[in-house]
């Protein structure tokens, strides 16, 4: 093995301590093109081919592969974190720090973590190409938690080129407690924004209030989720119904000038049987019914185009392997992943990694470090399996 391979706890510590935060908002988005080069060269100590595909200016993708074919695996994983509130820390976010059996660290569960586990996996099993029946990939994705720019870039590059494919299978180490997942809901961000031209607050007849022009949005919008809940369920998810969920609000200067612009973020995670662009459509459809006739201009705004829901059918391959060696029946889960662009590629794919989801985007978040040995060998055995 090359020296210049760091050690499972090594590249824990060094993928931690780089700033990969992604975000909607501008001051806050980093890039995470150091995490990407330092994978790259882990990844090619250890005889993959490499490349690195450039999403934006700052922003990239990694590609790794080892032997070659049509089939195989592909261990996948995002290398950003979410923004964190300094002071809710109570050790520096950016130092693998051990205590009481836990590893903290911004993205420790979410999920930095997954990538040595993977190298220290290889590293086990003592691979080269020429050992491969079928190809092994690693992918490294950019911006999952903002806008998955960088997973519907490599969904995108495959489709159009083949040398883009990443095999038949695919694990991707999101955080779900050791147990596989086969089932998420789609997922979507809107905002609703309106404005009008204000007015001293002695006068209501100056202007209409953008913020009491909200309210009526709301209404509305809350009986239109009644109905959607009434026409839509799943019973495989715990929350069985569709969700609209009222993100924040913000609105006004003074309480004594009329409101004149007044903003609505929404959150809305769809089932798998409802279409994204009619949901939006209706939605946008309901919000400027409400406000119709008063003098008040509407604008719209997709934040978050949306992931499509997923689902892997739980008697493919890798269900069934996943199923087999954590001993836990696949399950649905409410978070989103990369997991749609992937399937849409043809793959089976199954969301399964050491963290919990309720450590994700928390201050403080750790993952057990009991927790490592059962990944590495869930890593090991999907590589045997599908490679081997």
């Amino acid at each position: 093995m090359p020296p210049a391979t760091p050690t499972l706890m090594e590249a824990f510590a060094r993928l931690i301590a780089m700033p990969t935060i992604s975000s909607v908002d501008p001051s806050l988005d980093q890039s995470n093109q150091a995490a990407i080069d330092a994978l790259a060269n882990w990844c090619a100590d250890l005889g993959f081919k490499v490349r690195t595909q450039v999403v934006k200016p700052g922003k990239a993708n990694l590609i790794a592969a080892l032997g070659k074919g049509e089939g195989g695996l592909a261990l996948s994983g995002h290398i950003d974190t979410v923004p964190f509130s300094a002071a809710a820390w109570r050790q520096d976010p950016f130092t693998l720090t051990e205590k009481d059996g836990r590893l903290y660290g911004l993205g420790a569960a979410d999920m930095k973590c997954f990538f040595p586990i993977v190298l220290d996996a290889l590293r086990e099993l003592d691979l080269d190409g020429g050992r491969l029946r079928q190809p092994l990939y690693l992918l490294a994705t950019c911006d999952e938690e903002s806008s998955m720019a960088g997973a519907r870039a490599l969904a995108e590059a495959a489709l159009a080129e083949a040398e883009y494919r990443f095999g038949r299978h695919a694990l991707i180490g999101e955080p779900t407690g050791l147990k596989p997942v086969t089932l998420h809901k789609g997922v979507m961000f809107e905002s609703i924004r309106l404005s009008g031209p204000g007015g001293h607050a002695s006068d209501p007849g100056l202007a209409d209030s953008a913020l009491e022009g909200m309210h009526a949005v709301i209404a509305a919008l809350l009986e239109w989720r009644a109905e959607i809940q009434q026409r839509f369920a799943d019973e495989r998810f715990a929350a069985p119904m569709p969700t609209l969920n009222f993100g924040s609000i913000r609105g006004g200067d003074n309480p004594n000038r009329i409101c004149a612009d007044c903003s609505l973020a929404l959150d809305l995670r769809l089932l798998p049987s409802m279409d994204a662009d009619e949901t939006r459509a209706r939605l946008r459809r309901v919000a400027r019914a409400a406000v119709e006739g008063l003098g008040l201009e509407i604008a719209f705004h997709s934040d978050f185009a949306g992931v499509p829901a997923f689902e892997t059918d739980n008697d493919s391959d890798i269900a069934r392997l996943a199923r087999e060696l954590t001993g836990a029946a696949p399950r649905s889960v409410g978070f989103a992943t990369e997991g749609p662009y992937l399937n849409q590629l043809g793959m089976d794919t199954v969301i399964l990694g050491p963290g919990d989801i309720a450590q994700a985007h928390q201050a403080n978040e750790y993952l057990e470090a009991a927790r490592i040995q059962p990944m590495r060998e869930i890593i090991g055995g999907m590589i045997r399996r599908f490679c081997l």
